[in-house]
This record gives structure tokens, C-alpha cells and sequence, in this order.
């Protein structure tokens, strides 16, 4: 048994790079090669997909992976770990058993599966009060039972909702024989799988710093967590790939998507708050001091329900007067749509425009003398969002402001569904290891407590003293903090934090960051916020904070208007907005 496992990771969503599990196959030594294939909106894919052929519901892009790359991970003897199953991570076993085969190869191919919770939701009390039964329905599930399945000799380990850091865990259980209550090793290994996989989020990808990438390129390599039997691990990636490892990089992907300073997962709760990074050399950055607790007593759970159609328009507004033609338009398409207080059965149920800016002056294109309007509908009818959209808005296309046009021609509406979590108890779960020989193993539930999360951690002041120096500059709060953004659920989440740059001042400006951020500020800086909660946290060991708006992004990706439905774009609009910073820390 080495002390040090290498697991890489091929994969950040379904639609990465596809040559990428080829790649880290020939690009350098590896112990597991792992992937993630799934967020909450491509659970809402795949379910769809079952409408069309039962058989489907999984990523059918890691199948062309493996057509092209399984023989060369058996001949290295790296061991793969992926949750491309999706909805239905049997019928993805099963269809690699074909690729296998096919191939001449003997590859053992094993999957886990329990986390589909569909036929329970009655019982369970999860139909919506709306939207009624969900489209899809599936528990987070832990780590044990990939680690089952490798120790029973398989080769490739297929799981459906596990959670994104599972496929990291399960290996290092697997390799360390890790018990359910080495808490503060699984806290590791989770934060180990947290950095990787999103990919090459980790080396460099939608990164603040991006101008001081040494090796920006065209092509990032993905990362790999060298991680110990103790929990700490080295990131790093392959040598000559394109990006970076840096501490800035790694805390950029740790403080993605989180909520609180407790990082809650099936085997483990995680403190944030306790981790160390170091660079330790050129592409790597040393991740220690990990601490855990016992896990929750109950499972998240993913749930997607069918909510009706949606339909857009885009109209482009041009040069002088913009804010009286946005004025009548809008009173124009409002007039044909229907009196929103009259209730009439013509008009979408929901009719949301988007805000309004200023065109520049005197541009010298016709783009920047231009700004776009999008008006989105949304009902449980496709007509209303289709025709009843877009024939007014085409029969006034003479009758309107000067300079009419849109976009595109105005097409029918499309099927979206809403996003939301639930929490069930462990015993309403079965996790279950269908190994590779057919026989099935039921996975136990680890001992659990009762997190102690305070309500209130989100919303106390930083417990850094006030910096004395109040002399102040206005300039861009990106000067010198950087920032990732994301979306859970229906929430945004904003990580921000201080750039590792070997500034003198470092310390100085973490100190004045934490007190900056705080909520009142939060509502300054993005308006949209400002009747929402907002939750701030410290991040002391990472330099920063952890800013998670509720509702911002409304049910979720698919059903809000936004025009960044991922809140993608956050980071970098709170990162360009002028704030006042003290002098002593410039």
C-alpha cells in the first residue's frame, strides 16, 4: 500500500472536454482517474431523456470516452470512477459491459445505485404543491459504496447522486481502509474532491487572476489531488499542460458553490474554516490541517419538478430616446399580452422584463449606440408562451418605436422545470453496491450527530479589529480580491477573497475584506439584493468570505429570467464595482 494515491479527474460537467480521459490517461502517472458528469439542471436533462427511451437517463458522453480510452486505463491498471450513471447508472453499466466487449476487453464493471427516491415520494411528502410529482428524485449519496465496489476488484465504478466529492472519497476508503469514523481523514479526501471536480476550474479555468497565469494557453490540463492516508493532499496536474496550480486557483475552486463554514456530505461534516494552503512548488499547493466531525442524520435531496414553458423575445434598441422606446414598447406588448390585473386567459402567467441601461454616447458603432430588451414569459401552457408571445410582438414590428428589430424570429416555447432541495432521513435510503460479479451489497448508514449550525454564524461582524487608518481611495474592489460565483439552487453563492500575491499588506487587506463584506454591504454593492437574505461568512485560513444569497436566482436555472441563470457573472460584477478602501492597506 503506498502512503500517497494519485486520483485525477477527467470531467467537470456533462459536455467537458472529451478527449480529456485520454489525456490524463497517457499525460502522467495515476492511481484513479474520476469525473463528475452532474449538477441539479443536468439531473433535469437526463430525466428527460427517459421520456424519450427508458433506457437512457445517463451521460452518453463517457461512453464515447470509454469506447475510446477503457483498454488504455486496464493496460495502466488506473481505476475509474465515474457518475456518468445519472438517473440510471444501470443501464450505463450495462451499456459499458457492451462497449467492453466489444473492445476484446474483461473490464469489471460495477455500479451503485439507491439514490433514485422517485417511487417514494408520496410517502415521503415531497409532491409539490404546484407542480406535483417530480421529474426526478435522488439522495446524496456517500462514498462507502464505490469503496465497496473497488475492493471487491472492480475496475470501473458507475454511480448516479452520489455527491460531486464522493468520487474522490471512495477511492482513498477503498485504499487506505479508511473506517466511517476517521472523520477528520474523510474531511480530506471531501475537500480533496471539492477542488478537483469541477476540472480545470482548478487549474486556471473561469478564474479572476487570469492575466497572471503563467501558462494561460489555449488548452488547461486537468488537476490531480496527491492525497495522503492522513487526509492532507498536494493538488497539482500534469507536467506541461496548459494553466496553473496556485493557492489562488485552489481557493477559487474551494469556495465555489459552498453555504456555511460546515461543508455537510453523506460520510462526513467538513469545517472550512480549518484547512491550510501552502505552494509547495511550481503546480502545487499543499492543502493540510483538514478537521471533520460526524456526518448529518439526514440525506440532501435533488428534486426536479415539470413546471410548464417558457418563451423570450429580445428586442434591440437603438440610439436616441432609448429610455421612451423601452416606455413604448413595453407598453405596446403589455397591451396585446393582457391586463395582468384582469386576469385574462390570453396572458402567459408570468411576464418578466429585463432592466433597462443606458446606450453609449455618440458610439462609434452601431453595437455601443445599442442596448437589448428581453422580455421572458412563462405558464403551464406551450400556446401561451408560443403564438400568444410572439404573434403580438411580430404584428407590431411597423407599429412600434424606430429602429425595431429583434434578435431572432420569435420560435415556440420550450419545457423548463424548477429545482428544489429536500432533506429525508438515512432510513428512507437503500445504498446499494451492484458489484461487478452481480452480487448486490447494502451499504450501513455511519453514525451521525445533530450539526450544531448556528443560525446566526452567517450574519455576526468579522472578528478582526477595525483597521485604524481611514483615509480612502475609490477604486474597484478587484484591485486586489478575487472572486468565484455560482449558483445552488435558487440561491447564488460568492466566494471573495484576498490574492495570494505576496503583497506586504496581506494580512491588512484580509482584515479590512471582512469587515467590508458585510450584508448591509452585500445590498450596496448588488441591488437585486436588496430585499433578499444574505448570509456572510469568514474564511479566515483562505484569506476571505463566503456570501450566499437566497433566492436571487429564483427556482433555479432553469426557471429564472436572468440572463446569467448560474449567477456565473456574479463574482466578476461585485469584483468591478468602486468601493472605498482604506489607505493603509493599499
Amino acid at each position: 500500500m503506498t502512503e500517497v494515491i494519485r486520483v485525477g479527474n477527467c470531467s467537470g460537467f456533462y459536455g467537458d472536454r472529451l478527449s480529456a480521459f485520454r489525456d490524463m490517461l497517457e499525460g502522467g502517472p495515476l492511481d484513479y482517474l474520476t469525473g463528475d458528469y452532474l449538477a441539479e439542471l443536468t439531473m433535469l436533462i437526463l430525466g428527460k431523456d427517459t421520456f424519450k427511451d427508458p433506457n437512457l437517463g445517463y451521460a452518453r458522453t463517457f461512453v464515447k470516452q470509454a469506447e475510446d480510452a477503457l483498454g488504455l486505463a486496464l493496460e495502466k491498471g488506473v481505476k475509474v470512477v465515474v457518475n456518468a450513471g445519472g438517473v440510471n447508472p444501470r443501464g450505463l453499466a450495462d451499456k459499458l459491459r457492451e462497449v467492453s466487449a466489444g473492445l476484446g476487453l474483461d473490464a469489471k464493471i460495477a455500479h451503485v445505485e439507491g439514490d433514485d427516491i422517485r417511487g417514494q415520494v408520496a410517502d415521503l411528502g415531497l409532491l409539490h404543491e404546484t407542480y406535483g410529482n417530480p421529474l426526478t428524485a435522488n439522495a446524496y449519496l456517500g462514498a462507502f459504496g464505490i469503496a465497496a465496489a473497488l475492493d471487491q476488484g472492480a475496475d470501473l465504478v458507475v454511480t448516479g447522486r452520489v455527491t460531486d466529492a464522493s468520487v474522490v472519497v471512495g477511492p482513498a476508503i477503498a485504499h487506505f481502509g479508511w473506517t466511517p469514523e476517521a472523520h477528520d481523514a474523510l474531511a480530506g479526501a471531501v475537500v480533496a474532491g471539492h477542488i478537483i471536480e469541477c476540472g480545470t476550474q482548478a487549474t486556471g479555468g473561469n478564474f479572476s487572476g487570469f492575466l497572471d497565469l503563467p501558462r494561460r494557453g489555449l488548452t488547461l490540463g486537468f488537476p490531480i489531488a496527491e492525497l495522503a492516508s492522513d487526509g492532507s493532499m498536494v493538488i497539482t496536474k500534469h507536467d506541461g499542460t496548459g494553466g496553473a496550480v496556485t493557492v489562488d486557483t485552489v481557493t477559487a475552486q474551494l469556495v465555489y458553490e459552498i453555504q456555511t463554514t460546515k461543508y455537510l456530505n453523506p460520510d462526513v461534516t467538513v469545517d472550512l474554516a480549518s484547512m491550510k494552503l501552502e505552494q509547495v512548488g511550481d503546480d502545487r499547493v499543499a492543502v493540510t490541517g483538514v478537521t471533520g466531525s460526524a456526518p448529518p442524520e439526514q440525506l440532501k435531496v435533488c428534486l426536479n419538478y415539470f413546471a410548464g414553458f417558457r418563451n423570450s423575445a429580445e428586442f434591440v434598441v437603438t440610439g436616441l430616446d432609448a429610455d421612451a422606446k423601452v416606455d413604448w414598447i413595453k407598453a405596446q406588448v403589455e397591451a396585446a399580452l393582457g391586463d395582468p390585473e384582469s386576469g385574462e386567459a390570453t396572458r402567459p402567467a408570468k411576464v418578466v422584463w429585463s432592466g433597462v441601461r443606458t446606450v453609449q454616447p455618440d458610439a462609434d458603432t452601431e453595437e455601443g449606440a445599442s442596448m437589448l430588451l428581453r422580455v421572458t414569459a412563462f405558464d403551464p401552457s406551450a400556446d401561451k408562451v408560443g403564438k400568444g408571445l410572439t404573434a403580438p410582438i411580430i404584428e407590431i414590428a411597423l407599429a412600434s418605436y424606430p429602429g425595431f428589430s429583434v434578435t431572432r424570429v420569435p420560435g415556440p416555447g420550450t419545457a423548463y422545470g424548477v429545482y428544489s432541495p429536500a432533506y429525508i432521513d438515512r432510513s428512507t435510503v437503500q445504498h446499494t453496491v451492484v458489484h461487478h460479479d452481480g452480487t448486490t451489497e447494502v451499504i450501513p448508514d455511519p453514525k451521525t450527530a445533530t450539526t450544531p449550525i448556528d443560525p446566526l454564524e452567517g450574519q455576526r461582524p468579522s472578528p478582526f479589529p477595525a483597521p485604524s487608518d481611514r483615509l480612502t481611495r475609490r477604486i474597484p474592489l478587484g484591485t486586489f480580491v478575487h472572486g468565484r460565483s455560482g449558483d445552488k439552487g435558487g440561491d447564488a453563492n460568492i466566494g471573495l477573497w484576498v490574492k495570494n500575491d505576496g503583497h506586504p499588506k496581506y494580512a491588512e487587506r484580509v482584515t479590512w475584506l471582512t469587515k467590508f463584506m458585510s450584508r448591509r454591504r452585500v445590498r450596496e454593492l448588488i441591488p437585486e439584493a436588496a430585499d433578499l437574505d444574505i448570509e456572510v461568512y469568514v474564511l479566515p485560513n483562505l484569506g476571505g468570505v463566503n456570501i450566499l444569497i437566497h433566492g436571487l436566482l429564483d427556482e433555479g436555472v432553469a426557471a429564472t429570467p436572468r440572463f446569467d441563470p448560474q449567477a456565473k457573472g456574479l463574482a466578476e460584477w461585485i469584483r468591478s464595482r468602486l468601493v472605498n478602501i482604506e489607505g493603509n492597506v493599499l
